[in-house]
């Protein structure tokens, strides 16, 4: 009978809650207290967890998981497999463009393929399968495999440290070994849209530093966005201040 009593109860205080939930907005202040200070604003080169919530704000991908975990396209158009598994077009959506305004190209996402593939495991994977990447054009990749591996697109979307991350060419340059300067590390994000019916994980542009402690936002940002309409404009990430 207790044990009866307090499932009511705690039931009763959810029932009174989620009506306080639906008023929330975007332009709401989030007070939380992170696990760390951001003290490395590279997600490729370290795992860090704060530097890989970092990263979300400020990059893209070219794929996301929907959520039912399946892979989407975010920055991609379409991508065409070849019949013997071997070959993959990667096609990237009209309208991307950096924080600075220039387009972005097919070999910004090879350059940003080869310095994640250099660090993260998935990623090494995927280069010892690898023969070749050639921009086939401006806009679209053509990745070239040894053998047929089924895990491309899964390596592409992993959500989590080391993410696959898009950087201008120019950024992606820098050694894997080496932490990218934070002035020049601000490329543009595209909006969460819908996709076949499920919509791609949401991404969100910043407007504060993670923390009062954490590296001034560099200059550009927030970056533009894809000029090509979505099914979402995106959305703003909650202003955090430490307690």
């Amino acid at each position: 009978m207790k044990l009866r009593t307090t499932l009511k109860a705690a039931l009763a205080a959810t029932a009174l809650a989620l009506p306080l939930s639906g008023t929330a907005s975007a332009d709401d202040t989030l007070r939380v207290v992170m696990h760390s200070d951001l003290k490395i604003v590279d997600p490729i080169w370290t795992t860090a967890y704060m530097s890989r919530n970092y990263g979300y704000m400020v990059y893209d991908t070219l794929f996301a998981l929907d959520d039912k975990l399946a892979v989407q396209n975010q920055m991609v158009e379409s991508v065409t497999i070849s019949d013997d598994k071997l070959t993959y077009l990667i096609k990237l959506r009209g309208g991307l463009k950096w924080h600075d305004g220039a387009e972005v190209t097919a070999e910004d996402i090879i350059a940003s393929i080869k310095r994640w593939g250099d660090k993260d495991s998935f990623g090494q994977q995927l280069t010892e399968f690898t023969a070749d990447m050639q921009p086939l054009a401006k806009d679209t990749v053509r990745l070239t495999l040894k053998e047929p591996y089924g895990l491309v697109l899964a390596a592409l979307s992993k959500p989590s440290s080391n993410v696959p991350f898009m950087m201008p060419a120019r950024v992606a340059a820098t050694p894997s070994g080496e932490q990218i300067k934070r002035s020049t590390s601000a490329p543009a994000r595209s909006s969460s849209r819908k996709t076949n019916g499920s919509r791609v994980i949401a991404r969100c542009s910043p407007r504060t530093a993670p923390t009062s402690r954490a590296p001034s936002p560099p200059a550009g940002w927030p970056a533009a966005r894809s000029s090509r309409s979505t099914a979402s404009s995106g959305f703003p990430c909650p202003t955090i201040r430490p307690r």
